[in-house]
């Protein structure tokens, strides 16, 4: 009897969904490490291309490797469709120029990831596409710019790196009433913790490098949404633009999404506990987490995540001086741009990830000269507030 992967729970399908197996029988997924295909015939060459005969045809196009992580991620999206891609901001300009054309208008979230930010803000608009930003926490501003035409929005929730929310479902209404598709970077909550097309969201896209790869090793991206938009929109900027995801990558993430329930609530649990140590250390101006009672929209994570994900952010009293102080005083915690990782990083987002937005756009945003995101590894989280301590401490 076969099993339907749709009636498993979210850990087992993890491990089993979309999983192919060749005639050899093989346990774990197969690696197949190849570029191209062998035909039968020259008719089968024929048909492969003009779509009569199933059969594969090049590997930027369709791999099996690829095709069962793209399988399996969408099952536990609960998407129609997936399509992978080598990095995850592949995935995001994917997901934005595959819809828009000249002439259209975007709306988006002001909290974006630096090179999210700019494509919205600088590479759009080079293509005669219409952009605006609003700040995603104020439903009044989103009313506001959605009260006429628009094609898409994007936004981030939780944002990175202050961990500002959007109320996905209020938005995804204004925005579909304008005439928009939604498309929503999870990467920070991961499907086990929000699941935005559940909320009205149209897209979601994901660095996989993150929580889905979990140990540093490969970059890749996700792109989820409804087969109809996956296959005749997306699919065709992705065959001819060339972003693809190798399928050795595609296999290491594979293996990384077995373990993601695990590390994703080991993660959550050490954030936890650690953004509570910060908030009584008195060197730390401010803490913000998702759910913790003194998030400004703590009602709104509980409601729309199940969990407040494995990132904490925290502002230093004395700026940037005491950022990097602290910084180079970690024994422990690395300091890294990456997040999601089993080890745990830091890095301070005014002069990496966020430095290109300028100094005007951090201030609306928050991202003071203080502020540090921490992204909480598997480690154990004694260790990780000793760490904390003697650095805050001046070692």
């Amino acid at each position: 009897m076969t099993l339907d992967p749709t009636r498993l729970r979210p850990a087992t399908r993890l491990i089993h969904g979309g999983t192919v197996r060749s005639e050899f029988g093989e346990t774990s997924e197969a690696l197949f490490l190849t570029s191209g295909y062998v035909y039968d015939s020259a008719e089968q060459a024929e048909g492969t291309f003009n779509g009569t005969v199933e059969h594969y045809q090049y590997s930027r196009f369709a791999n099996p490797t690829i095709g069962m992580l793209e399988s399996r991620l969408a099952l536990i999206e609960g998407a129609e469709a997936c399509r992978t891609t080598a990095t995850g901001m592949a995935a995001v300009n994917a997901a934005l120029l595959a819809q828009l054309k000249a002439g259209d208008r975007v709306v988006a979230s002001r909290a974006l990831f630096g090179s999210c930010h700019w494509i919205v803000s600088t590479l759009l608009p080079r293509y005669g596409i219409t952009s605006e930003f609003v700040d995603g926490a104020d439903l009044g501003q989103w009313q506001a710019a959605l009260s006429r035409p628009a094609q898409l929005v994007l936004l981030e929730t939780p944002s990175n790196p202050m961990l500002e929310l959007v109320d996905l479902r209020a938005v995804a209404d204004l925005a579909h009433a304008a005439g928009a598709i939604v498309v929503v970077d999870n990467v920070f909550a991961t499907p086990l913790l929000q699941q935005p097309l559940e909320l009205g969201a149209d897209v979601v896209v994901y660095s996989c490098t993150k929580h889905i790869d979990g140990q540093g090793r490969v970059l890749g991206g996700a792109v989820l949404g409804r087969k109809k938009w996956v296959d005749e929109v997306l699919q065709p900027f992705i065959r001819n633009t060339g972003p693809a995801l190798s399928p050795f990558n595609a296999w290491v993430l594979l293996k990384g999404l077995e373990t993601l329930p695990l590390r994703v609530a080991a993660g959550c649990r050490g954030a936890e506990a650690i953004a509570e140590f910060l908030a009584g250390q008195p060197q730390v101006r401010r803490v913000w987490y998702p759910t913790r009672a003194d998030h400004p929209q703590h009602a709104l994570a509980t409601a729309q995540m199940s969990g407040g994900g494995t990132v904490v952010t925290f502002e230093l009293a004395g700026g940037k001086d005491a950022a990097f102080a602290a910084m180079n005083r970690f024994r422990l915690i690395a300091v890294s741009n990456n997040l999601g990782d089993s080890k745990s990083l830091a890095t301070h987002p005014a002069t990496t990830t966020h430095m290109r937005i300028g100094a005007d756009e951090r201030a609306r945003l928050g991202i003071t000269d203080g502020v540090i995101r921490l992204s909480v590894g598997l480690e154990d989280p004694e260790d990780l507030r000793d760490d904390l301590a003697q650095a805050l401490a001046g070692g």
